[in-house]
């Protein structure tokens, strides 16, 4: 985080920025360093922890090594709403609002369609998440298709994930604080459930609760991220991956590591798509896809 607050278009010395940290230095790095570089960071970090700990949540809860807090149609429902809105021509906080309600939308029409009249299963929830992805895809691409020429760089830029106007960071920050405190308690039931619901259910473990409380967890923190920085992707999948090559499948480690890990990640990516062309920007979701997947084969082609 000190190495993105000190490198941009202009560049400070950690001495400065520790400076300014501490309510010293000029009013020109004042300015860069908390008004601009701060918020930016700090929304990166927590959107990279937000999508790491959702993709540690789904995986566990569809029981599915390939799922990511986007497979259930989130992403999909904040990217209609979020163009919607900027169809409207509605600002920055509408855009935000529009993209959390059709992230809720898209979490409450999969459930609903995968419960029908009875219980869910992983794997007709993810079968509907899929299914409902797919139709959110195709609404996208219509909306493209017929939106204004001028419209159509900020609504691309958005889909690709762009944390040019994440300036509030504090809510995601929050978010993730508040899950991580109510989910991380229950490692030890996430490591039975995810042995599978019946061995859960013989060793005590409260399993349709249980995963209630995952699917809820996930989809709030998924929603929170497409909210602060549009669709990133690869974070959610490849992190928790990365952490059990190196620290194991226990929950009680790889929940709070995919915390720290994905926000570490995104900053990086972040703090490089905003230098690598300077004073030109690179959507955040290329260089994590660019960051994360050689690194990911790397360390599988180690662990084989």
């Amino acid at each position: 985080m000190l190495f993105s607050l000190s490198v941009g278009s202009a560049s400070l010395s950690l001495m400065d920025v520790w400076a300014v940290l501490r309510g010293e230095g000029d009013a020109l790095s004042q300015t860069l360093v908390l008004e601009l570089r701060v918020p930016r960071t700090l929304a990166a970090f927590a959107t990279g922890g937000l999508l790491a700990v959702a993709g540690a949540l789904m995986q566990v809860l569809l029981r599915n090594p390939l799922a990511d807090p986007y497979v259930l149609g989130l992403s999909g429902g904040a990217s209609v709403g979020a163009l919607v809105a900027m169809l409207a021509g509605m600002g920055g906080m509408v855009i935000s609002g529009s993209a959390f309600a059709g992230a809720l939308a898209s979490t409450l029409l999969v459930f609903g369609l995968a419960h029908g009249t009875g219980s869910w299963t992983p794997s007709r929830l993810l079968l509907t998440g899929v299914v409902v992805a797919s139709g959110w895809g195709a609404v996208i691409t219509l909306m493209l298709a017929i939106s204004p020429a001028e419209r159509l760089p900020g609504m691309l830029y958005w889909l690709m994930g762009d944390l040019s106007y994440a300036r509030t960071p504090w809510p995601p920050i929050a978010l993730l604080a508040i899950v991580c405190v109510l989910v991380m308690p229950l490692g030890r039931s996430l490591n039975v459930l995810a042995r599978g619901p019946l061995q859960a259910a013989a060793l005590g473990v409260a399993v349709r609760p249980l995963e209630w409380t995952i699917y809820i967890s996930a989809s709030l923190l998924t929603a929170m991220a497409v909210t602060t920085a549009g669709s990133i992707g690869f974070v959610g999948l490849v992190v928790p991956h990365m952490l059990r090559l190196v620290v194991g499948n226990d929950q009680r480690l790889v929940l709070p590591a995919c915390a720290l890990a994905g926000g570490t990640l995104l900053v990086l990516a972040d703090t490089l798509a905003r230098t690598l062309i300077a004073p030109e920007q690179l959507p955040v979701g290329v260089i994590t896809a660019l960051l994360g997947v050689p690194t990911f084969l790397y360390l599988l082609y180690r662990s084989r």
